[in-house]
């Protein structure tokens, strides 16, 4: 019996989390993003995938953004794209890869901290993210693609949010986004890519 009740409370558990999940995600009303948070939104990543996404549907939304990205030319097609779907949307790129070492980190970092100096940044979409080319053992995954994965998932990402999150509490407002993985997650353990699932955590 007290299998039986620790399984149903599991059971139960999985199941509130899922629909709590269901109504954030489809049922709840939208808000107005730009009131609440600010009128500007910080997008890594933002040329391709979920990044793309989140630019499109935030510029619907009404915010302007700062868009952040490594190829300068997907840079300007997304900028396009937003504008399309967006005519009265604000739109800053900054060209910064993710994945540089210490002075490019801090060189790009410091472009971004100018791109929003005197925005209204409200919400910080933290996107880009690195992951293995192909499962491998841990002892087998090249040293620069480790590295790679945890300055891009964890170093850029903090540096990003340190450069960003001092305005929002000036103003006392903003949100923080960062984009994990199911790997870390919903997955007891990720087999072949454990720095990823880590940094992803």
């Amino acid at each position: 019996m007290a299998l039986i009740g620790i399984g149903l409370h599991g059971v139960a558990g999985s199941a509130a989390a899922f629909i709590t999940w269901l109504y954030r995600a489809f049922l709840r009303p939208g808000k107005d993003l730009v009131r609440r948070y600010g009128a500007w939104a910080v997008v890594t990543g933002a040329t391709d995938g979920i990044g793309r996404a989140m630019a499109l549907e935030l510029a619907r939304q009404g915010l302007n953004l700062v868009l952040i990205g490594r190829n300068p030319a997907k840079l300007s097609r997304v900028r396009e794209e937003v504008q399309k779907a967006a005519p009265s949307c604000k739109v800053t790129s900054v060209v910064f890869d993710l994945a540089g070492d210490t002075p490019d980190m801090c060189r790009g970092v410091a472009r971004v901290a100018a791109a929003v100096e005197g925005l209204d940044v409200g919400i910080l979409v933290n996107n880009a993210g690195a992951t293995y080319p192909g499962a491998a053992y841990f002892h087998e995954v090249d040293t620069q693609v480790l590295e790679t994965v945890v300055r891009v998932n964890v170093e850029a990402t903090t540096r990003i949010t340190r450069a960003v999150v001092p305005a929002m509490m000036r103003r006392r407002r903003g949100a923080v986004i960062n984009v994990g993985s199911g790997s870390s997650a919903m997955l007891p353990a990720f087999p072949f890519y454990a720095v990823y699932a880590a940094s992803k955590a």
